[in-house]
């Protein structure tokens, strides 16, 4: 945690004064007023100003993206964060050189368990629950489109087989993207089997 003390004429100067230094807004610092302002004697000798003690109140999305930088510099990997407003929480995207590759793993896994890692740092300091998204590359982006494919395809296959396919096991956020797109299928339907983290999605036949 950061503090640090100042001092003003009043209580709101010392404050002001305070932020000054490190550029944040009000709502960013908790207040203890350490002494009172007091003019002394006749309001003329030893005028005592106001000293209080600020505390910075840590930012989670700032938090999210240090740990996320803190990881990839410990990956070898200069990266750069870009944060973007989505409706699905906050978007991070990676991007920068070496091999983000390193970053985003077989099939995106190392990208899900950084993303777990990140959204946990988050939401230690925060009040409510905040959700943050990470990509690379646009990986997800693309990974929805070969799984949206792929799903097409698969689908294609238990018509012409009228036998059920088992998919590979998936996280639920690409499992949910195969329900999606065939959720209004006219003639197979999907369902998920098996734990955590070998789930799969079945495609089968509608009855």
């Amino acid at each position: 945690m950061k503090k640090i003390v100042a001092s003003g004429k009043t209580i709101e100067e010392a404050v002001h004064s305070g932020i000054a230094q490190w550029q944040v807004p009000r709502d960013r610092v908790h207040v203890v007023v350490l002494e009172q302002p007091s003019k002394g004697l006749f309001g003329l000798i030893g005028v005592k100003e106001a000293k209080v003690e600020l505390e910075l109140i840590p930012d989670p999305y700032e938090e999210a993206e240090n740990f996320l930088m803190e990881v990839a510099s410990a990956m070898g990997l200069r990266v750069s964060v870009d944060r973007k407003e989505t409706k699905e929480g906050l978007y991070l995207s990676v991007s920068g050189g070496g091999d983000l590759g390193m970053i985003i793993g077989r099939r995106g896994q190392t990208l899900d368990a950084l993303q777990y890692l990140v959204n946990i740092v988050a939401n230690r300091y925060s009040d409510s629950h905040i959700r943050i998204v990470i990509d690379a590359e646009d990986f997800r982006q693309r990974r929805r489109k070969t799984l949206e494919e792929l799903s097409e395809r698969l689908a294609g296959r238990v018509i012409r087989t009228r036998k059920e396919v088992v998919l590979e096991p998936m996280s639920p956020h690409e499992r949910k993207v195969i329900h999606s797109q065939l959720q209004n299928h006219p003639k197979v339907k999907t369902m998920s089997k098996g734990d955590e983290p070998n789930r799969r999605v079945v495609i089968s036949l509608r009855s």
